[in-house]
């Protein structure tokens, strides 16, 4: 059972930072790309930034030069350090953990960690 666990979410006023952490049950390695998602009221969730297990990594247009994804591997962590945040910003933010199998994509989710951002 892979449980993914956000952490680091809160309010921050325009222009602020905030990390954001998702730690995992086991080792990240077994995963092919860890990512993180965002849901905004009203709108579909949608893809923020990810990083596979190569350290490729992979961002929204809208956060590119904003926000960095990284991993520890030896914490089983990943983290999404935003910055220069901005209202259109917030959103209940997701980890996500892909795993290509033999039957096919399986992803993993957290809870989610909500951001709010004020203007």
């Amino acid at each position: 059972q892979v449980q993914l666990v956000e952490s680091g979410g809160g309010l921050v006023q325009t222009g602020g930072s905030l990390r954001l952490s998702c730690a995992a049950s086991g080792s990240i390695l077994r995963f092919n790309a860890m990512g993180w998602y965002r849901q905004a009221p009203g709108k579909q969730r949608e893809l923020v930034a990810a990083i596979t297990n190569l350290d490729n990594t992979n961002y929204a247009d809208s956060v590119k030069g904003r926000f960095a994804i990284s991993r520890d591997n030896a914490k089983n962590t990943v983290y999404l350090q935003m910055n220069s945040l901005k209202p259109e910003n917030t959103a209940v933010y997701y980890c996500n953990a892909r795993a290509n199998t033999a039957w096919g994509i399986e992803d993993y989710w957290g809870q989610g960690t909500r951001v709010t951002v004020s203007s």
